[in-house]
C-alpha cells in the first residue's frame, strides 16, 4: 500500500477528496489533500447539493501528531456557489469554518482542557496558548447556545473571585441538575438581571424559579427581590454559620491581649466543628473551655446554635426565638451583632426548614471551581475563568462539530 493510501483511509477521506502527496521534513509531517476536477459540494447554508465550484483557496491545518512528530493538513478549499445563497466556502470533512485545526485536533484539547491548565497544553502540543482559548471558547459557547434552561426551578447562587479579593463572578447554578448554568462577572444585584435575561434566552421564564438559595448579600437580596419576586428565599446556613464563627473570632481577638499566651495558637480550635479536632486538640480545647474566658462563653453560644440545625421545623423557630434573646443579653457585642443579624433577615434564615436547600452544592463544586481557576490561572482573563467554570461544572454537552 502506497502512503498516501495508507493516510486516505486514516483521515477517512471519501471522493471528491483524496491525499494527493505527503513530505516529511524537519520533524513536520506534511499532507496535501486536493479534490476532483469539476467535484460539486453542497451549500454549507442550506445543504442543497451540486452546487458548483466559484474558485479555491489553499489553507493549513494543525492535526494529531503523528508520533511524535507535528502533522498538518494542507488543501485546496473551494467556494461553492448557491442559487440561493450566492457564494460561501463549503463544509470540510476534517476541520470547522475558520478554524486552524483539524476536529480531532480540536476533540483532544476540550478533552485536555477538563484535566489540565490550559497553558500546560500549549507547551504539550507546541502552540501558543491563545489559540487554545479560541478552541475552549468556541465549543463552551456553542454548547450554551443549545442549553435548555425551561425545567430549572432551584436555584443556587453564590460569588467565587478568580484573583484573591478581586475579580469576583458570579455563579447560579441548578441545584437538582447539580450544575452551573449560569456565570457571570460582578457580585452586585445587576448579576440577577443579566441572569433572568439569559434565563430567556434558554427558554426560560422568572416565574418557573421556585426556591433561592444565596449569601447574606444585601446586593443578592436586592437582585433576587427584583428579579425573581416569585421564589423563597433561603439564605445558605453555611453562610449564616460563617458569620458567627466571625463574631466568635472577633470575641478571641480583642481577648487576646489581655490573655495572649493562653489564647495563642488557638484560633482553628474555636472555629472547627468539635468532631473535626484530633484528640490532642480536642484536649486543648477542654482546657481552654476550663477558664473563665469570654472566647469560651461566645463558643458555647455557637454551639447552642448549631443545635438549632438539627431540630424538626416547629421547634427550631422557638428554639432560635430564644436563643437570639439569650444571645442578645450575653454582654459580647458580635454575638449580640449577629443576634440582630438572625432576626433582621429572619424569613431568609428560617426559611430553612421548609425548603431544606443549602449551597452545600456549591461549596461541594468548590474543589472543582478552584481546579477550573488553576486552569485558568495566569492568562489575566474573567473570560477564561468563566469558560474554565462552565467547562468543568457545567455538565455542558460538548459537541465537536462543523458548526462555526
Amino acid at each position: 500500500m502506497r502512503d498516501i493510501d495508507l493516510f486516505q483511509q486514516a483521515l477517512g477521506l471519501q471522493s471528491p477528496w483524496h491525499v494527493t502527496g505527503c513530505t516529511f521534513e524537519q520533524r513536520r509531517l506534511e499532507l496535501r489533500i486536493d479534490f476532483d476536477k469539476g467535484a460539486r459540494f453542497s451549500c454549507p447554508e442550506c445543504a442543497a447539493d451540486g452546487c458548483p465550484v466559484h474558485d479555491s483557496e489553499t489553507k493549513t491545518w494543525r492535526h494529531l501528531d503523528f508520533f511524535q512528530h507535528e502533522a498538518h493538513l494542507t488543501a485546496r478549499v473551494p467556494r461553492v456557489r448557491c442559487p440561493e445563497h450566492g457564494v460561501h466556502q463549503a463544509k470540510l470533512p476534517w476541520a470547522r469554518a475558520q478554524s486552524g485545526f483539524t476536529l480531532l485536533f480540536e476533540a483532544l484539547v476540550m478533552a485536555l482542557a477538563k484535566q489540565m491548565p490550559v497553558n500546560a497544553i500549549a507547551g504539550l502540543v507546541g502552540e501558543h496558548d491563545t489559540r487554545l482559548w479560541r478552541i475552549v471558547h468556541h465549543y463552551v459557547e456553542q454548547a450554551r447556545a443549545r442549553q435548555d434552561l425551561s425545567a430549572v426551578r432551584r436555584l443556587g447562587v453564590d460569588e467565587t473571585s478568580f484573583r484573591r479579593g478581586q475579580d469576583y463572578v458570579t455563579v447560579f447554578a441548578d441545584l437538582d441538575r447539580r450544575a452551573a448554568i449560569f456565570v457571570t462577572p460582578g457580585r452586585d444585584a445587576g448579576t440577577y438581571a443579566q441572569f433572568v435575561e439569559d434565563l430567556r434566552q434558554h427558554g426560560g421564564e422568572p416565574g418557573q424559579i421556585a426556591e433561592v438559595c444565596q449569601d447574606l448579600s444585601e446586593a443578592f437580596l436586592s437582585g433576587a427581590l427584583a428579579h425573581l419576586p416569585d421564589a423563597e428565599i433561603t439564605f445558605d446556613r453555611y453562610h449564616v454559620k460563617a458569620q458567627l464563627t466571625r463574631a466568635v473570632d472577633l470575641v478571641r481577638r480583642a481577648e487576646r491581649a489581655q490573655h495572649g499566651e493562653l489564647l495563642k495558637r488557638s484560633r482553628y480550635l474555636w472555629l472547627r466543628n468539635p468532631n473535626d479536632l484530633t484528640d490532642r486538640q480536642r484536649d486543648h480545647l477542654d482546657e481552654l473551655l476550663r477558664h473563665p474566658l469570654k472566647t469560651a462563653r461566645a463558643y458555647r453560644w455557637m454551639l447552642k446554635f448549631d443545635h438549632v440545625y438539627e431540630l424538626p421545623a416547629d421547634e427550631a423557630e422557638h428554639y432560635l426565638r430564644a436563643w437570639c434573646r439569650g444571645a442578645k443579653r450575653s454582654r459580647l457585642r458580635p454575638i449580640i451583632d449577629f443576634a440582630r443579624m438572625v432576626e433582621e433577615y429572619w424569613l431568609g434564615i428560617i426559611r430553612w426548614f421548609e425548603s431544606r436547600i443549602t449551597n452545600g452544592l456549591l461549596e461541594g463544586l468548590n474543589s472543582l471551581v478552584q481546579a477550573a481557576k488553576r486552569r485558568a490561572r495566569g492568562y489575566r482573563s474573567t473570560r477564561n475563568y468563566i469558560a474554565m467554570i462552565y467547562l468543568t461544572v457545567g455538565k455542558l454537552p460538548i459537541a465537536i462539530t462543523h458548526t462555526k
